[in-house]
């Protein structure tokens, strides 16, 4: 028996080969749409895909589905439940997948989960037919690593989170629960993840020890599983919804997505004002030093996807900044959540010093120069861009909240006429947002450095001194 998980940590997200050894005879779960490590995996151990399986329809990424039947051949497969408008082979509860010899081989039995959303899906593996329980259990969003799927997202089909929590919990305690301590639990995400609320940053586990150490897994009636589970739940990333649309209707594969147009600064320069998201996917530092009129930071070291998703209008054209390689990567992931709608890239970045009537730099302040700034300047909005469930750390004074997955659709909420002070944890959110507002026609944006963060060591170091 193989399982195989293939974990992307810039979207917390799990996919995984499961195969027969002998057979090679193989099942991919949850594949993400660039497919080139599934095929490599199964080269490199003699292996052919023969099944694409997705445990539910996804709200936070688009699985490459059409893209690794594309290049295997591979049937795709959903539970019977699932409300998808392109050909899938229907799953029914308890239906045996057999991928080497009917009795010696690796079965994957198929389990009705419901919870998460009403079509989820958890997959168990066992060694062989007659293996009185599974292996290990592959439980896509139904069960994490120290938390459940949330119950409240949009592939719910109208129902009420009290309503899936209530189904999630007799999901767990029919179907997993009743399960020896030592099957392997194999989730679909880890932390991050805005599909949960307190994931752990371990990617697998086992029953005994989520027993233990899992909140929702604790004793308690059905009840109070539903108050537990649907407390403290943040508003999910706007994109989420069409994600969910897109995972329903089904999408075309990357290699049918067109090749990208290289342009002038100048030009990029004119789309950004003719209404097209100029993304600079650059880390901040360079672009506060200098970047286009009118361009947008998220830059791919931190959690570029979801973020770039979130200052994206729907089919909004994509315009990429960046080196050859940055460009490259940003398009990657960002067709993983979705945005296919890049058209073209500028990747001479000397073009930052030969067409300085093209560039600006940012407005940052350090938590010293902030501190004056609130005292000093009349009218300061102060924006903190950070998720509700952060703010328990503390706030800047006079501070509102609007999270950064929030700000596009809420910038009527701010005078464009003022200034504008943004902050967020660390400052990687911070610059995105203020060079969101920057692009929307705010005269007078800085952010914090450093965030929150520095904000509170250096008001601890000035107590103390």
């Amino acid at each position: 028996m193989i399982i195989e998980q293939i974990y992307l940590g810039c979207l917390s997200q799990a996919s995984y080969v499961v195969a027969d050894e002998a057979s090679g005879r193989a099942a991919v779960v949850d594949p993400r749409r660039d497919v080139e490590d599934y095929l490599r995996f199964a080269s490199e151990h003699g292996l052919r895909i023969e099944l694409v399986v997705l445990t539910h329809v996804h709200a936070d990424f688009v699985p490459g589905y059409s893209e690794l039947a594309a290049a295997t051949g591979a049937e795709v497969a959903m539970g019977e439940a699932a409300p998808v408008q392109f050909p899938v082979r229907r799953l029914a509860d308890g239906e045996r997948i057999t991928l080497g010899d009917p009795d010696a081989g690796v079965v994957v039995e198929v389990w009705s989960t419901p919870g998460h959303t009403p079509e989820s899906i958890t997959l168990a593996v066992f060694e062989h037919a007659r293996s009185p329980a599974p292996k290990a259990l592959l439980t896509g969003d139904t069960l994490f690593v120290g938390d459940v799927g949330r119950p409240d997202l949009l592939g719910s089909a109208g129902r009420s989170p009290e309503e899936m929590a209530a189904e999630l919990y007799r999901s767990l305690r029919s179907r997993i629960l009743p399960l020896p301590d030592d099957v392997v639990i194999y989730p679909g995400h880890g932390a991050g993840s805005a599909c949960g609320k307190a994931l752990s940053s371990e990617t697998f586990s086992t029953l005994g020890e989520q027993r233990v150490s899992n909140y929702a897994l604790a004793p308690m009636d059905e009840d109070r599983f539903v108050e537990v589970v649907t407390q403290g739940l943040s508003e999910p990333p706007s994109y989420f919804s069409l994600d969910v649309a897109l995972n329903r209707e089904g999408h075309r594969p990357l290699e049918a997505l067109p090749r990208l147009a290289r342009i002038s600064p100048a030009e990029a320069v004119r789309r950004a004002g003719a209404g097209a998201l100029l993304l600079d996917v650059r880390d901040d530092r360079s672009f506060a030093a200098g970047h286009l009129i009118g361009a947008v930071d998220v830059g791919l070291s931190g959690r570029f996807a979801e973020y770039a998703a979130a200052v994206h209008r729907p089919g909004q054209e994509v315009v990429l900044f960046g080196s050859d390689d940055e460009v490259a990567e940003g398009r990657v992931r960002l067709s993983r959540v979705g945005v296919d709608s890049v058209s073209a890239v500028v990747t001479d970045v000397s073009c930052l010093r030969s067409d300085p009537a093209l560039v600006r730099t940012s407005s940052r302040l350090d938590a010293r120069a902030a501190a004056i700034h609130l005292g000093a300047v009349e009218g300061l909005q102060v924006l903190d861009v950070r998720n509700p469930g952060e703010l328990v750390s503390g706030t800047l004074p006079g501070s509102f909240n609007i999270p950064l997955p929030r700000l596009l659709g809420r910038l009527d909420e701010l005078d464009s006429r003022r200034p504008v002070l943004v902050y967020c944890a660390g400052g990687y959110r911070s610059i995105s947002a203020a060079s969101l507002l920057e692009a929307g026609g705010f005269v007078d944006v800085s952010d914090l450095v450093g965030g929150f963060a520095d904000w509170q060591s250096t008001a601890e170091v000035t107590t103390a001194g």
